[in-house]
C-alpha cells in the first residue's frame, strides 16, 4: 500500500475512560469484585464503585482507541470515531485522544447513557481488577459514522467488541461500503474468543465479504473455523481475505497473504508485566507499516516490536515514543 491517503488509518470502536487506582483487597470483598476478572456492569454500579475509589488516574480507552493511539505514537496519522455523553468522562476521553495527536471528531451524546468506563483496581500484588460499563459507547449507530474521515483513510479498523448490538453491525456496513467505494481497505479485529463464539456466523459473513485485513490471536482464529489446530485455521482463513495477522504470543506471528507466509519471531522482552494491549498494539504496528510501504514481513515486526513494548509495563498504551523505538531496532 502506499501512502497517498490524508490518513493513514480510522478506528471504529468503543470509546472508553479508564480509571486505574490502587486499592486493598478488603476493597474487593466489599464490592464483590472476583480478583483478576473483568465483569461487565451497569451504570448504578458504575457510579457506585466510581464514588469509592480512592484516587486515580483517568485515560481514554478502549481496544480500537488504544491501537489508533499506538499509531500516532509510531507517527501515522490516525483519526478514531466512538460514541460519548457530553459528561466529565466524555470531555476526558475527547481531550486525551487528541493530545496524543488522534483526529476525534464524533460528536458527544447530549442524553442516553453516560460515558464507558473501565474502572480497574490494582492490589497490592499487582493484580488487575475491572469493571466495565459500556454505556454510551454501545449505543454507535450508522449514524455516528463520519464517512469523510473513512475516505480519508487508507484503511478503517472495526473493533470486534462493537459487534454485540444490531446498530453497531449497521454501523460496520455502512463504514465497510464507504471504504471500498472510495477505494480503501477494511480491516477487523475479531478482539475476544468469547466474542468470536457469540457471533461466528455473521463474523465469518463479515470477514468473507467486507473485510480485507484480518486480526486474530490464535484462540480467536481457531474459534471462527471451529479447528483445534492452529495450522488448519490458518489453511481455513487463507482466501477469505487479503491479508491475515494471526499473533501466537511468545510464539510471535504469522501473516498470511494468497501463497506468501511471513513466520515472525516475537520481539524479546527482558520482563512481562501487563500483556493488556498486546494485541491493539500489535495491530497498531502492522498497520502502520502496511499503510507506510513496509511490506509484510517488516509490518508484522514492527507489530511485534509494538506489543513488545506494551506488555513491558502496566497499561495499554505505549510508554516508550514507538517511532524511536522502531528505529532502534529496525535501523
Amino acid at each position: 500500500m502506499t501512502n497517498t491517503a490524508e490518513l493513514d488509518v480510522t478506528g471504529i470502536g468503543h470509546a472508553i475512560v479508564d480509571v486505574i487506582a490502587q486499592a486493598k483487597d478488603g476493597f474487593l470483598a466489599l464490592h464483590q469484585m472476583d480478583k483478576g476478572a473483568m465483569m461487565l456492569i451497569e451504570e448504578d454500579r458504575a457510579e457506585s464503585i466510581y464514588g469509592d475509589m480512592g484516587p486515580g488516574v483517568e485515560a481514554s480507552g478502549g481496544s480500537a482507541a488504544n491501537t489508533m493511539a499506538g499509531l500516532a505514537s509510531l507517527g501515522g496519522k490516525a483519526a478514531f470515531i466512538g460514541k460519548v455523553r457530553n459528561d466529565q468522562l466524555g470531555d476526558v476521553f475527547a481531550h486525551d485522544i487528541r493530545s496524543i495527536g488522534v483526529t476525534f471528531d464524533t460528536e458527544a451524546a447530549t442524553d442516553g447513557a453516560t460515558t464507558a468506563r473501565c474502572l480497574i483496581l490494582v492490589t497490592p500484588d499487582a493484580q488487575r481488577t475491572m469493571n466495565t460499563f459500556l454505556g454510551a459507547a454501545a449505543e454507535f449507530s450508522a449514524d455516528d459514522v463520519d464517512e469523510d474521515l473513512i475516505k480519508a483513510a487508507q484503511v478503517t479498523y472495526l473493533e470486534g467488541y462493537l459487534w454485540d448490538r444490531e446498530a453497531a453491525k449497521a454501523a460496520f456496513l455502512k463504514a465497510a461500503k464507504a471504504a471500498h467505494a472510495a477505494g480503501r481497505k477494511v480491516a477487523l479485529t475479531l478482539s475476544d474468543a468469547f466474542c468470536v463464539d457469540r457471533h461466528r456466523d455473521s463474523f465469518r459473513d463479515l470477514v468473507d465479504g467486507h473485510v480485507d485485513i484480518l486480526f486474530a490471536n490464535e484462540d480467536e482464529i481457531k474459534s471462527l473455523y471451529q479447528t483445534d489446530t492452529f495450522d488448519s485455521a490458518l489453511q481455513l482463513v487463507r482466501g477469505k481475505c487479503e491479508v491475515a495477522a494471526l499473533t501466537r504470543s511468545e510464539k510471535g506471528s504469522v501473516i498470511v497473504a494468497g501463497d506468501e507466509v511471513h513466520v515472525i519471531d516475537a520481539e524479546p522482552v527482558d520482563k512481562v508485566i501487563d500483556t493488556t494491549g498486546a494485541g491493539d498494539q500489535f495491530a497498531a504496528g502492522f498497520l502502520y507499516g502496511l499503510t507506510n510501504g513496509y511490506g509484510l514481513a517488516r509490518a508484522g515486526r514492527i507489530g511485534g516490536i509494538a506489543a513488545a513494548e506494551v506488555i513491558s509495563h502496566l497499561g495499554a498504551r505505549p510508554e516508550t515514543p514507538l517511532q524511536e523505538l522502531v528505529k532502534q531496532k529496525l535501523g
